[in-house]
């Protein structure tokens, strides 16, 4: 989670006093992510004002949250309490998840170079617990973030899938990401090509957006919580969250680079994924992503996509 831009504060004052109004006492804001802004309600309980999100389409939503739920994890995922449309904005009460954030989200605090033995194999019990609960026909409905349809309509495979969602992505604003990657619409055709190719794989849950604000964890270091689903949050290849995670660890700091490289190598090693593959699922987020925050590389998402396609070995070959 992160701040909000300021002009956003109002309405988020709006929301302290609709939420004071309705009988909690301190109420208070405690992060914003890409699907809404989160508060503070006391007794066990927070709610997410959500946003892009209408009422109405939730009930898919909440029926994903249950499916994880029935599979037991080391760590806690999202229990919607109560729904609720105010004005046309979706609204949900939730239990308030343990814990507290592995890391500050590295656009705000500058990592150090050496990955410490406690952040990687709090991943690694992340991504195991994630890989062991079967993706479900409510999770292959789900539509990611910046795409107009079910990730999984018309396909009976998450490589053939996330395909055609690289090309219908590259289609909004390919041009755009095209003045900043070379032979951007070739990278565009291997990418695909080698999604295709991938060899058939388990169907698991999938976050999507594991990044270091998204893991909660205790006094000693162990992992408590997973929050904040729903940006890319699907069914697919256990592989596509393990090279996702390793790569948006550390998106924006001096040691980037590095420490992409060095999880992806641990997640082959240590779960057994072909480091091609990791390589592949990499390029897609990138394509897959790029144009949700801005169109250029003031952009800070935009211009981590651009340098991560720039990079890739599937993408460049």
């Amino acid at each position: 989670m992160e701040n909000l831009p300021n002009a956003e504060t109002s309405l988020s004052d709006r929301w302290l006093a609709y939420f004071a109004a309705s009988g909690h006492m301190g109420v208070r804001r405690i992060g914003a992510g890409v699907e809404g802004v989160v508060y503070w309600l006391g007794e066990g309980r927070v709610a997410k004002v959500w946003s892009g999100r209408s009422p109405a389409d939730f009930e898919l939503a909440r029926q994903v949250y249950a499916d994880i739920a029935r599979h037991p994890l080391q760590f806690s995922t999202p229990e919607i309490l109560d729904v609720e449309d105010h004005e046309g904005v979706l609204v949900t009460y939730e239990r308030e998840l343990p814990g507290f954030a592995m890391r500050v989200d590295s656009a705000h605090a500058e990592y150090e170079r050496e990955l410490s033995a406690g952040h990687s194999d709090g991943l690694l019990a992340v991504l195991r617990g994630m890989a062991s609960v079967p993706g479900t026909e409510a999770m292959r409905q789900l539509t990611v973030q910046g795409d107009d349809r079910p990730l999984w309509r018309g396909h009976d495979c998450f490589r053939n899938a996330l395909a055609a969602l690289v090309a219908r992505a590259a289609a909004r604003h390919g041009t755009a990401l095209a003045a900043y990657v070379p032979d951007f619409y070739a990278g565009v055709a291997r990418t695909q090509k080698a999604l295709r190719s991938l060899p058939d794989a388990p169907v698991t849950a999938i976050h999507g957006d594991l990044v270091p604000p998204n893991i909660h964890i205790d006094a000693a270091g162990r992992p408590v919580a997973a929050l904040d689903f729903g940006f890319y949050t699907t069914a697919g290849d256990p592989a596509f969250e393990a090279a996702v995670t390793a790569a948006i660890w550390d998106m924006y700091g001096p040691h980037a680079e590095e420490h992409t490289a060095e999880l992806t190598r641990l997640f082959a090693h240590e779960l057994g994924y072909a480091p091609e593959t990791l390589t592949t699922y990499q390029a897609a987020y990138a394509l897959t992503t790029y144009d949700l925050f801005g169109l250029d590389d003031s952009d800070g998402h935009f211009r981590w996509c651009a340098e991560q396609l720039r990079r890739n070995a599937v993408f460049s070959a």
